[in-house]
């Protein structure tokens, strides 16, 4: 608890109109001081008297690099206050002007204020502090609460529909493996059964004529694709104070493969997803990605992964059955630079697509709904 500025010019005027009261007698003391004395006392009961508000504060949403989310706090009061609420914002967040709110609790209040998303990983929002006083604005007591509220930034996921036909059809092409079943047996012909599945060689040989179906292993797994991912070393260029570009170019991997409805498993060097897919999954593949921090991956898992994501010293570069394409081709940025430019004239040309690539796209499920199997497909 302390005097405000308020509260020190008070005691001031106190203090010369007690100097004023030897030279002109008592009138003027109980003219002016008497008065300024009694608001004085009542301000510092008041701040006395006032109970710690209670405060809950309210989860925020993951988002993406660009993003605005908005904080809620709600303080629950005894009685009507005035306060001045100051929140803090932490790195990684940012804000357009200090998070301070001058109002007026009385019960409950929600003060609110907007945080943009500014780098990847997990940050947090907070503390805050509560500053109270008198209905003069004399006195004013702080009360001070640690709790943070969490706030998961995801990586940037870019467009990769703008590079060389044949690197996206070698992507696209690990994704479509999914529709390679394992056989299991074969079995008589019934009624109903698709005609896809008839396995024509067999029922050829048969002496009897009669049709035989082919079974295949029912087994989630099959199909899957795994995404390796390793970052042997920072690039200091334009990712590296904003979002790491191994994270990025994995995160736009990832929800490619996802959009063409393959299961889709992540090894990280520290960290590994199972296959999934869905809406679910894809947010748990970009939280992990959010948090992860450089490192190489041990030749097991790098040689088993259907996709491998390697930045070192010379780029990222996304390695598909062998073939080494550079992020920045599968991207399509390199074709701004054989142009001249560093890419810009070829986003500008793309749109409304360019803020995708400004902002990170969200949730791939924006442009597509999920079956009622969990399984993903796209939106008429």
């Amino acid at each position: 608890m302390r005097l405000t500025l308020r509260g020190w010019t008070v005691v001031v005027a106190v203090v010369v109109a007690v100097a004023l009261s030897w030279g002109f007698g008592p009138r003027a003391l109980n003219a002016i001081v008497v008065p300024l004395v009694v608001v004085l006392l009542a301000g510092l009961v008041t701040a006395v008297r006032t109970d710690r508000p209670r405060v809950d504060r309210q989860p925020v949403s993951e988002g993406f690099i660009g993003e605005q989310r908005r904080v809620e706090v709600a303080i629950e009061t005894d009685g009507p206050i005035a306060a001045t609420v100051r929140d803090t914002v932490g790195d990684g967040l940012s804000s357009t002007a200090e998070p301070v709110t001058e109002t007026t609790l009385e019960g409950d209040e929600t003060v609110t204020n907007d945080v943009g998303l500014e780098a990847r990983g997990r940050h947090r929002v907070g503390p805050l502090s509560i500053v109270v006083s008198d209905i003069v604005g004399l006195v004013e007591r702080r009360f001070e609460y640690e709790a943070r509220t969490p706030v998961l930034v995801y990586p940037r996921v870019h467009e990769l529909d703008s590079g060389p036909a044949a690197d996206i059809r070698a992507l696209a092409g690990v994704a479509d493996r999914r529709d390679r079943e394992e056989f299991d047996h074969l079995r008589e012909y019934q009624r109903g059964d698709p005609l896809r599945d008839i396995h024509w060689k067999t029922a050829a040989k048969r002496p009897d004529g009669e049709l035989v179906v082919a079974e295949y292993a029912d087994d989630e797994a099959i199909g899957a694709v795994t995404v390796a991912a390793e970052c042997r070393s920072r690039r200091f260029d334009e990712f590296a104070d904003r979002d790491d570009e191994w994270a990025a170019a994995t995160a736009s991997v990832v929800t490619v493969l996802l959009e063409r409805g393959a299961p889709v498993g992540l090894s990280l060097p520290d960290e590994t997803q199972q296959p999934g897919d869905g809406r679910e999954h894809h947010r748990e593949l970009l939280g992990l990605l959010a948090v992860a921090g450089p490192g190489e991956l041990d030749d097991w898992t790098r040689q088993d992964a259907d996709v491998l994501v390697r930045t070192d010293a010379d780029g990222t570069t996304v390695v598909v059955d062998d073939r080494e394409i550079p992020f920045d081709r599968l991207r399509g940025r390199d074709r701004g630079r054989r142009n001249g430019s560093d890419g810009r004239d070829h986003d500008a040309r793309r749109g409304q697509g360019d803020q995708n690539t400004q902002r990170g796209r969200g949730d791939y499920d924006s442009r597509r709904e999920c079956d009622d199997d969990g399984r993903s497909g796209v939106s008429p």
